[in-house]
């Protein structure tokens, strides 16, 4: 067994202390209009890093969940996934699910810059939906979310109102307009600042941009003229500011959050788990005086990905694929490394819960079946002892590891390859991983939304295709998927292309993951919901 590590992390406690008496600094400095009142700043971290406070590139949740909170769209998705009016007040669907028309709120503004001139903001109208969508599918933009708005046809537009046309039905699109993707952004804005809208971004969401120094701190402070207001008749959103920091690993951020110095952590991490939880899953005694838990579904798939196009023979043969599939223990895995949090994946891509999941579509952990498969790979190879690279960040190390230890009993060699999660996220987009562990988590309740994945029009990096699978008989379902308005019909189909994709394993379904939130007890209105989207514009903290 070999393990590779090249995670050189920056000294944790030394940038703990800097960004936290930084961020400090920002508040309480400066004039009176601009200082705030401390218990009125939400603090988390994002370990991951952020790249782009464009919505044109939110393309992970360390990105979403910051352009959640400047960025508006047309619509909105609640906590039970239902679309929700936003700066759209109403819509209607043509039956045949081509034209959608929106009438628009009148009174949404952009925060305020100096480039709009007199009164530095303007109010959103059509014309801003319509420019911003054609944004989105230019190949200059170059956005990882063109695939978004590829069917899209013909927008026509008035000052409140616009309707738009598509090329074929696509009875997803209403829940897809609720992707960061599709925030509205200003012409002349982005036109000005160029590729410097990464770092500049002018919004209508509920907190406006203030400061961001890259990889120490980002700071948003709230917008005055938030257009949406509580069942009270109270304007949101409620916080003075978002304070975010960027320490590198979980484990000093679960510290900085035991010590009061941070509001939320979300998910759990092997280097906390087991202080926090126990084995059954409850919060300790220890913590249940100072924190909440939060706990409910999750539409992730967490798995490992083989690249399609590699020119290992170990990753070229099915029968070492299925192999790894067969190999281990799910069940075990989950409840050792996990405290039972989340569900084994031993159906297919699609997780438990969406409309097309198959419970049999998967593999269960069937050793001797594994061995099998891989003395037959021996005798048609040539190849005495099979070796494989995973390459995962070291969060989830303990699961490699474990899947590690448990593919060796089966005749394969298995070495595991850490490096940080940016390094990572512009390898497998570029083709660089034979084999690497990933996630997806659904941008809208649509299990189309998965199955995008194996499309072959969307190989990465410009598509979320990141195994380079390519099969006709699936791109010829997927593209039927795309314009069947029967939902039955639909999700039969989905199951298929589920299956299809499972025999022939381009990916190892891991686990269906669960949300799970972790927050200081002065924390209310956070919430939860399946797709783990961070709002903060109902959130509170007491005083």
């Amino acid at each position: 067994m070999k393990i590779l590590k090249r995670n050189n992390v920056i000294p944790a406690w030394f940038k703990n202390l800097f960004c936290f008496h930084l961020i400090a600094l920002l508040f309480s400095c400066g004039n009176s209009s601009d200082r705030i009142n401390d218990q009125l700043v939400f603090r988390y971290n994002e370990h991951k890093n952020i790249g782009s406070l464009d919505p044109a590139f939110a393309k992970d949740n360390a990105d979403i969940w910051a352009v959640n909170q400047l960025f508006n769209g047309l619509v909105q998705m609640d906590e039970n996934l239902t679309v929700q009016p936003c700066i759209a007040k109403q819509w209607s669907i043509s039956e045949d699910a081509l034209t959608y028309a929106f009438a628009l709120r009148t009174d949404v503004q952009f925060h305020k810059d100096p480039i709009f001139g007199k009164d530095s903001t303007r109010l959103v109208t059509a014309y801003d939906f319509e420019y911003s969508l054609f944004r989105l599918c230019d190949f200059a933009t170059a956005s990882p979310g063109s695939w978004v708005v590829n069917n899209l046809w013909d927008i026509e537009v008035k000052e409140d109102s616009l309707k738009i046309t598509l090329k074929s039905p696509d009875p997803s699109f209403i829940g897809k307009l609720t992707m960061k993707y599709c925030s509205v952004v200003p012409k002349e804005i982005v036109q000005h600042y160029k590729s410097g809208f990464r770092s500049h971004p002018i919004g209508t969401g509920p907190f406006k941009f203030k400061r961001w120094e890259e990889n120490l701190k980002l700071v948003f402070r709230r917008n005055e003229h938030y257009f949406e207001f509580d069942k009270n008749g109270v304007q949101l959103p409620y916080l003075e500011a978002v304070a975010i920091t960027f320490l590198p690993d979980k484990q000093s951020e679960f510290l900085q959050f035991a010590q009061g110095n941070i509001d939320f952590v979300s998910g759990l991490d092997a280097s906390y788990k087991d202080d926090i939880l126990a084995a059954t899953g409850k919060l300790r005694e220890t913590y249940s005086q100072d924190i909440n838990m939060i706990r409910g579904p999750y539409l992730n798939t967490e798995y490992l990905a083989f690249f399609m196009d590699s020119k290992i023979p170990e990753i070229q043969s099915k029968l070492l694929r299925q192999a790894i599939n067969y190999g281990f223990d799910k069940k075990k895995m989950m409840t050792y490394l996990r405290n039972g949090i989340g569900i084994p994946a031993n159906g297919g891509f699609i997780p438990k819960g969406l409309p097309g999941y198959n419970s049999s579509a998967g593999f269960s952990f069937q050793p001797e079946k594994a061995k099998q498969l891989v003395q037959q790979f021996k005798a048609e190879t040539g190849i005495s002892l099979p070796e494989i690279t995973i390459t995962t960040t070291s969060n989830y190390l303990s699961f490699c590891e474990y899947i590690q230890r448990e593919l060796q009993k089966i005749g394969i060699l298995v070495n595991v390859d850490v490096i940080p999660a940016a390094t990572l996220k512009d390898a497998k987009a570029n083709g660089k991983l034979d084999m690497f562990r990933a996630s997806w988590v659904a941008d809208y309740p649509d299990a189309e939304n998965y199955l995008s994945l194996y499309a072959s029009k969307n190989f990465a990096p410009n598509g979320p295709n990141y195994t380079h699978f390519k099969n006709k008989q699936f791109d010829t379902w997927y593209q039927e998927s795309l314009t069947l308005t029967n939902a039955k019909i639909r999700e039969s189909l989905y199951t298929k292309m589920d299956s299809l994709v499972m025999a022939s394993t381009p990916i190892v379904p891991l686990f269906y993951d669960e949300v799970v939130r972790f927050t200081r007890k002065d924390v209310s209105g956070l919430g939860i919901n399946p797709i783990n989207l961070l709002d903060l514009k109902q959130v509170k903290k007491l005083n």
